[in-house]
């Protein structure tokens, strides 16, 4: 969403003399070391400052027999001011050492942040590259109101996942969505074993035992979607449509899920056309899913290219449709449009849940329509009309309120602004923030900046008021 649609460069041009005692120009500045987190309100300590990481390239090596985990990450970034020294984000596993551009460097951790301090500060505008060694048993990371994620052990092998945080627990990072990069990814693992990353497939060999699978996800990404399964899957991968679809099923589901989920699997095409209709070309090279039969974690996650589920997610073949219907949605809302700030998550779990509406729709069954009118009968003291939705408050990041009525928002839009403006706005949100970040109030401003009104009325009470509604004047379907 562009925060303004409209900029205003001024230039101003001093050709004064510097007087004694006047700042000198920013290349003689102090360097002084980036913050220790991002500015997001709700995780304070999360990512960092001082600069922009451009690439990660990470060479895991995982043995299941005793769960170690042994790495190299080496970090490619871009100092955005004078930097004495920079954070990145790790919980738990043990550095083994350290370099800035080749030169050994000092480093300090404090709880999940890693402080390094170069030999030499650098510029602002300069390229880095930090390279890290380490190792030690990736971690779970537990939270009471979100729920799990890290890296789940599985009977043979390791499913690593999770939603805000996980980069953290498995790599040293930036570990926030405003700091997009791209990655490329070498999975090694026992030779009887597939390791399934991001991306689209960039080779394998095998010595010794071990092989080794490479990844490479060239489009930007937040660091919470980049993950690994490895263990033993039947691996089906094609291309269609310019798509590289790759998807991984475990053996071992019982043969009724294994069904359903080879059927809803084998719909992606179907669906990503569909949504295409929608929302505009599908953001990426490469496409999928996981399912492992044996894991604690409990939802299903979109991961860029290549969403992972759960079995319980495909008890029907309705409920299996639609959830992949969902995480695929959010790989224009989420992953391609990614947040700037965690209190705007209904920007992606509203738009992917409307997402559902829709292809309900298109399936002949509830239409978007009867869907809302549903969910808008339930009463006025129901949880649903408790929350701000668009500043839930980081224990409620994933509660039904964000969803749901993060949907009814936009069929509020839709129906206050007819269809036609209605999923020109979709598209053009998609379009125009490709591989960004995004905020509510970007979206807003778009909105009212296609519709050619001011919306500020509807989005206050749908978005950031915490009681019932009322039910938005419709104008012609057209629009």
């Amino acid at each position: 969403m562009a925060r303004k649609l409209a900029l205003a460069l001024v230039l101003v041009v001093s050709t004064s003399v510097v007087l004694a005692g006047t700042p000198a120009d920013a290349s003689s500045s102090p360097a002084t070391p980036g913050a220790v987190g991002a500015g997001d309100p709700y995780y304070p300590l999360d990512g960092n400052g001082g600069y922009d990481v451009k690439h990660y390239d990470l060479a895991i090596r995982y043995a299941p027999s005793s769960d170690a985990l042994a790495g190299v990450v080496t970090i490619r970034a871009v100092a955005t001011q004078r930097l004495s020294a920079f954070n990145l984000d790790l919980d738990g596993l043990t550095i083994r050492s350290v370099t800035v551009d080749g030169r050994p460097a000092k480093w300090s951790r404090d709880a999940t942040e890693l402080t390094v301090t170069p030999r030499r500060s650098l510029g602002k505008g300069h390229v880095f590259d930090t390279r890290i060694v380490y190792d030690g048993v990736p971690k779970v990371i537990r939270d009471p109101d979100l729920g799990d994620g890290g890296a789940f052990t599985t009977d043979d092998g390791v499913v690593i996942l999770g939603e805000p945080d996980v980069a953290q627990a498995w790599f040293p990072s930036n570990d926030h969505p405003s700091d997009k990069a791209s990655f490329s990814i070498a999975l090694t693992v026992p030779k009887d074993l597939q390791a399934i990353s991001n991306g689209v497939p960039a080779g394998r060999s095998t010595a010794r035992g071990w092989s080794t699978w490479r990844w490479e996800q060239r489009e930007p990404m937040a660091t919470y979607l980049a993950m690994a399964a490895i263990g033993k899957f039947d691996v089906t991968s094609y291309r269609k449509n310019g798509i590289q679809f790759l998807d991984a099923i475990d053996p071992a589901l019982p043969a009724e899920t294994y069904a359903r989920v080879a059927k809803s699997f084998a719909r992606e095409p179907e669906i990503l056309r569909f949504l295409s209709g929608c929302f505009g070309p599908y953001p990426f090279r490469g496409a999928g899913g996981i399912v492992d039969a044996d894991g604690e974690w409990d939802y299903a996650l979109e991961n860029q290219g290549r969403p992972i589920y759960t079995p319980q997610d495909f008890d029907t073949q309705e409920d299996g449709d639609s959830v992949v219907v969902h995480e695929l949605a959010h790989q224009w809302y989420g992953d391609s449009v990614a947040l700037e700030r965690w209190r705007g998550i209904w920007l992606n779990e509203g738009f992917a849940s409307y997402a559902e509406w829709l292809w309900s729709e298109h399936e002949g069954l509830e239409t978007a329509q009867q869907i809302f009118d549903r969910r808008y009968a339930t009463p006025a003291t129901s949880s649903l009309w408790k929350s701000k939705v668009a500043d839930p408050g980081p224990p409620n990041l994933f509660i039904g309120a964000v969803y749901n009525r993060g949907a009814m928002t936009l069929h509020a839009l839709r129906l206050t602004v007819g269809d036609q403006k209605f999923f020109r706005i979709l598209r053009s949100w998609a379009q125009i923030h490709r591989n960004g970040n995004v905020t509510t109030e970007e979206f807003i401003a778009l909105a009212e900046h296609i519709s050619g009104r001011d919306l500020g009325a509807l989005f206050t009470a749908w978005l950031y008021t915490p009681s019932k509604p009322a039910l938005p004047v419709a104008t012609s379907r057209a629009g």
